[in-house]
């Protein structure tokens, strides 16, 4: 019987993608700062709509669009709901902490949660590690949720089916090696969690 070769990639991806290293944990905590050509606010959704050339920045967080929907719940976390364009997909990007390094991704659509700090990558969806400048990973597939607390991921390549699906439905991963000298950096403190990888999607129930 021909195993699935999903939960290799996704065992791979998370022990060789991400490491041991974090997302900013303080961006959290940081205000959210958006540029747009336009604003409207919808008092009954309590929802502001940014439109034309969307630009969201918290912490080291970057996000693009040609549209963001913006909410903010009773205690306070705040919500972002990303569209692109035909011709340009929605654009993340995050520095991972204590590291020249960071993780950018793009999707025809993406959801950030404030509350879980969550990120999903919704339809083609892409997700990319950069040492410096240079591209180290790529994953790729119909949704990617990327946890910020616990650094895990999921990929589904199935979601969303047709256009927004993965080529044939798959899962692709390119994992670069370790950089030379990777083995003798310093072992990252024991009460830092190690990464796990998860096949459930969409983070903690709510």
């Amino acid at each position: 019987m021909k195993k699935p070769l999903f939960p290799l990639l996704l065992l791979l991806a998370c022990a060789g993608f991400l490491g041991a290293a974090h997302a900013e944990k303080a961006d959290r905590n940081k205000p959210m700062n958006i540029e747009a050509d336009a604003l409207r606010y919808d008092d009954v959704r309590q929802v502001s709509i940014f439109t034309g050339n969307v630009v969201m920045t918290k912490g080291t967080i970057v996000i693009r669009g040609a549209q963001v929907e913006v909410r903010q719940d009773p205690d306070g976390y705040q919500f972002g709901l990303v569209t692109g364009t035909p011709g340009k997909q929605a654009f993340f990007r995050q520095k991972r902490e204590a590291l020249d390094e960071f993780i950018e991704g793009e999707g025809d659509s993406i959801e950030y949660d404030g509350h879980a700090d969550t990120v999903k990558f919704i339809k083609k969806a892409q997700l990319r590690r950069y040492r410096g400048a240079t591209l180290a990973d790529e994953i790729s597939g119909g949704l990617i949720v990327y946890e910020n607390l616990t650094d895990m991921f999921s990929v589904d390549g199935n979601a969303g089916k047709g256009l927004g699906a993965a080529p044939g439905g798959r899962v692709r991963a390119m994992l670069m090696p370790k950089p030379e000298g990777a083995a003798t950096a310093p072992a990252p403190s024991p009460v830092v969690p190690a990464l796990r990888a998860t096949t459930t999607l969409g983070g903690p129930p709510k």
